[in-house]
Formats: C-alpha cells, sequence, structure tokens
C-alpha cells in the first residue's frame, strides 16, 4: 500500500498560524467506527451484525453497498496505523465491533476479535497515540435483533457483559471509554424511520429502544468502574442544535429538543426523563418499559461528555394540511423517527451545503458547546466527532479539499471561542480519519482526511489532512 503525503516546512506559507492556539494538553485527533472501515464481516469468527444484515438488503444502500470490505482496515492495520502517527495524531477514537467479540451477542467470547483490538491498542501505544474506545457504534449482533434487538431489555443486560469481556481484555491498557456512539440514530433511525439498521418503522419501538440504549449505557458505566477504576468513562451524543423558523416555532422546536437530545442527557445526566417529552409521545407508548430502579441505573458520574456535531436543524409548526417542505439530511428523516411531533416540519436551511446536504454553521457548535457547559457545570466537553463529506479526487497525487479544510478551521475556531468563555472542552477527533461506508449513503459520500481508492484500498492524504498535521504540531489553527 502506498501512502502519499506532500511535506511541507514550518515556513512554508500553506503553514501560517492564526495566533489562536490550544492548551498543550488540549487533544486533537481521529474517529472512525468498526464496521464502516474494518471490513472482513466473515473473518475470524465474527458474527453477523445489523448492517451486515440491512445492507446487503436491496434498495436500502445506495448502490447496493455494503461493509463487507470497507477500507480493509481489518488486515491493513499496521499500515493504518503507520498513516496516524505520519498524521502525528494524539487520540485515535475507535469502535469495537460486537459480533466480532461475541459473534451472537452473549455467550463464548471469540479469541480473534480479542486479539485483534489488542494489536490495535498496542499498536496505538507503542507510536505515542492515546486510544479511545468505544463499546457500541451501531453493529449489534444480529442474532440479539432477532429476539428483539434494542426494543428488547435483555439486549441492555447482554450489553454489560459484553462491556465486561472487552474491559477485562483491553483495560489494562485503554484509559479512556465511550459506551454508546449516537443513541439517536441506534433508536430513532433504526427503529423509527427505517433508514438505518435494522430498518424497523414503529416509533413505539423507537421509544423502548431509546430507554434501552440508555439502560445499557448506565449498566456498561457500572462494569467499567468496577474492572477499570481509574480508566475515564463517558458517552457520545449527536446533538441537534434546533432552531426556530419564525416566532411561532417555539413549541416545535421544544419537541425536537426533547426527543433529539432531552431524551438522553437528562436520565444520563440529571436523572430522570423530561416531562414534556413523556406527555408529548403519550399516545405512541404509555412508557411501560420504564421499570424502578431504571432510571438509577442510567444515572451514573461520567469524567466527560462526547459532542458529536455537524450542523444545525431547522423547524417550524405545521398546520397538518399543506405540503411539507423538504430537508435533506439523515438527521430530518420523517416518519416515526419523530414519534410525537407530527405537528413539526423540518424547514431545509441556508446554505453553503456539504454533499449530505448539510448546512455548514460553526456558530451552531458555539451554540451548543456554551448551552453544554451551562446546563452541566463540572463536567469536562470532548468533541468526538466533527467534519464533512465533500466530492474528492485524487489529482496528480493530491487531494485538494480546500472546502473541507474551511470547515474544519471554522469549526476549530468556533470551538476556540466557546473555550474563550469559559467552556471546559478537552479535545477534538475530526470525523473521520478515513473515507468510508458511509451507511445508508454506502460509499458515495467522503468524510475522510484520508481519501481511500476503494478498488486498490490506496490511501492518500488529503490537504485537509495535512491541515489537521499541522494544527496538531503547533497547537495552534493554521489559516
Amino acid at each position: 500500500m502506498t501512502i502519499q503525503m506532500q511535506v511541507h516546512t514550518r515556513d512554508s506559507p500553506d503553514y501560517r498560524d492564526s495566533g489562536l492556539e490550544f492548551p498543550a494538553d488540549f487533544i486533537i485527533g481521529a474517529a472512525t467506527a468498526a464496521y464502516q472501515i474494518e471490513g472482513a464481516t466473515t473473518a475470524d469468527g465474527r458474527g453477523a451484525s445489523i448492517w451486515d444484515t440491512f445492507s446487503a438488503t436491496p434498495g436500502k444502500v445506495v448502490n447496493g453497498d455494503t461493509g463487507a470490505v470497507a477500507d480493509d482496515h481489518y488486515n491493513r492495520l499496521e499500515a493504518d496505523l503507520d498513516l496516524m502517527a505520519e498524521l502525528g495524531l494524539e487520540a485515535y477514537r475507535f469502535s469495537i465491533s460486537w459480533p466480532r467479540i461475541q459473534p451472537t451477542g452473549s455467550g463464548a467470547v471469540n479469541q480473534a476479535g480479542i486479539d485483534f483490538y489488542s494489536r490495535l491498542v498496542d499498536g496505538l501505544l507503542a507510536r505515542g497515540i492515546r486510544p479511545i474506545a468505544t463499546l457500541y457504534h451501531w453493529d449489534l449482533p444480529q442474532t440479539l435483533e432477532d429476539a428483539g434487538g434494542w426494543t428488547n431489555r435483555e439486549t441492555a443486560l447482554r450489553f454489560a457483559g459484553y462491556a465486561r469481556h472487552v474491559a477485562e481484555a483491553l483495560g489494562d491498557r485503554v484509559a479512556v471509554w465511550t459506551t454508546l456512539n449516537e443513541p439517536w440514530c441506534s433508536a430513532f433511525l433504526g427503529y423509527g424511520s427505517g433508514s438505518h439498521a435494522p430498518g424497523r418503522t414503529d416509533g413505539a419501538a423507537a421509544l423502548a429502544a431509546m430507554h434501552h440504549l440508555n439502560l445499557a449505557h448506565g449498566l456498561a458505566v457500572r462494569v467499567l468502574r468496577e474492572v477499570v477504576p481509574r480508566a475515564q468513562v463517558s458517552v457520545t451524543l449527536n446533538f441537534h442544535v434546533v432552531r426556530g423558523h419564525d416566532d411561532a416555532s417555539g413549541d416545535a422546536v421544544r419537541r425536537i429538543d426533547a426527543l433529539a437530545n432531552r431524551s438522553f442527557t437528562q436520565p444520563m445526566l440529571h436523572g430522570g426523563y423530561p416531562a414534556d417529552l413523556i406527555e408529548d409521545t403519550a399516545a405512541v407508548t404509555d412508557w411501560s418499559f420504564v421499570l424502578p430502579g431504571d432510571i438509577e441505573i442510567i444515572h451514573q458520574p461520567l469524567d466527560f461528555l462526547g459532542v458529536n456535531y455537524y450542523s444545525t436543524t431547522r423547524v417550524r409548526a405545521w398546520d397538518g394540511v399543506s405540503p411539507r417542505e423538504h430537508a435533506d439530511g439523515h438527521k430530518n428523516a420523517g416518519g416515526s423517527a419523530w414519534p410525537g411531533s407530527e405537528s413539526v416540519e423540518f424547514v431545509r436551511q441556508d446554505g453553503p451545503y456539504t454533499s449530505m446536504g448539510w448546512n455548514i454553521a460553526p456558530d451552531g457548535l458555539e451554540q451548543l458547546l456554551l448551552r453544554l457547559s451551562a446546563e452541566n457545570p463540572g463536567l469536562p466537553l470532548a468533541i468526538t466527532e466533527n467534519g464533512a463529506a465533500f466530492e474528492d479526487e485524487v489529482a496528480d497525487g493530491r487531494v485538494r479539499d480546500e472546502e473541507r479544510t474551511d470547515y474544519l478551521r471554522r469549526h476549530f475556531t468556533a470551538a476556540h471561542r466557546a473555550m474563550q468563555q469559559g467552556v471546559d472542552l478537552r479535545g477534538y477527533l475530526v470525523w473521520s480519519l478515513l473515507d468510508n461506508f458511509e451507511w445508508g449513503y454506502g460509499y458515495s459520500r467522503r468524510f475522510g482526511i484520508v481519501f481511500v481508492d476503494y478498488d486498490t484500498q490506496e490511501r492518500t492524504i488529503k490537504d485537509s489532512g495535512r491541515w489537521v498535521a499541522r494544527l496538531i504540531e503547533r497547537h495552534a489553527i493554521p489559516e
């Protein structure tokens, strides 16, 4: 495999610093997810996941793409680790494939799976890169889905058992853990809109899945505290920065904020579900899936909160009669993704846009960080995903992705502004290290700071990747 990278000196005009510096202990790195990059979906005892099943179902993923090969990271681990070192990453956030550890979601551990992640962790540490392990990034073992998936309370209990196995195997070397990545997507896109695996379309099921994911989080935190008492433990949520389209949009904003944000932050961080969420969804579910003691389990102390941010969301009240305005992007998927909010319309926002159709709004990140800091005093924050998809191509051995570089510059600057206003922000992980399988979009969208030729698996560091390397080297935002 060839890795191409243009080298610039510190005096290069491409490397002028903006003067906006981050503290020396501010961690800058990149993130990926197992199903999106690993491939090798049937190798070495790995079981089937819901994304294997979903992507193999005709019509579910653009071009019929699957994660069967992806970036072939499973077989190219050492070269990809060298690539991370060449970029100078200070941290690498990866996810662990549950069916690679427990092929059916319970029972005996697949040692080959443990060995792979052990090699990954050792390789990171050997290169001076901090491992950040995410236990769940959407690849539920298919066997558990066959038994009800996240609508079944038993799945949360099985997750706690899986967390124990992983913590016992890697906890001596991994000091930072994330329980769940974007449980909103797992619950509401997976069981509500059906746009993500497992592809179910039932608002009541989405709400039950939401609760059982919250429960799984709390159980896993307890396990991690027991097995790895010195570790830092977090959860990563994809926050919706919800804005009203007009003066009459207040109730629409409140409803979506309850479903998208407070359905997770309130039980996890404050010890209870929002009363307005329960009232809004009373016609959808009776909430009988919440059992005595659940809230106490969910409400666990965290060392920091992971924040994923890409764009803002604009809503207004809908009269139920006039045609709905179309709003692009998977975050705005309609139908049962928003149970109890049938009176809300998602409005397309002003551009510019990424190739996902998401608006570019760095001020939304600043607004979000300030809100989370105010609502959760004393809880540090970390940006665990931020990035953008654009149309990229290799020309003369180089990927000139000016739009992505500009996107990252503006969002790092927004984060810096928030820190100047008192936000305790500890780090920033760019999404994504590599172009990869972008879920329902297959390989038609590229988020990486490294270009991947899917035919040859050749990696080419994009100009945005060189920009990130410079940022890490100097801890100052390059112009």
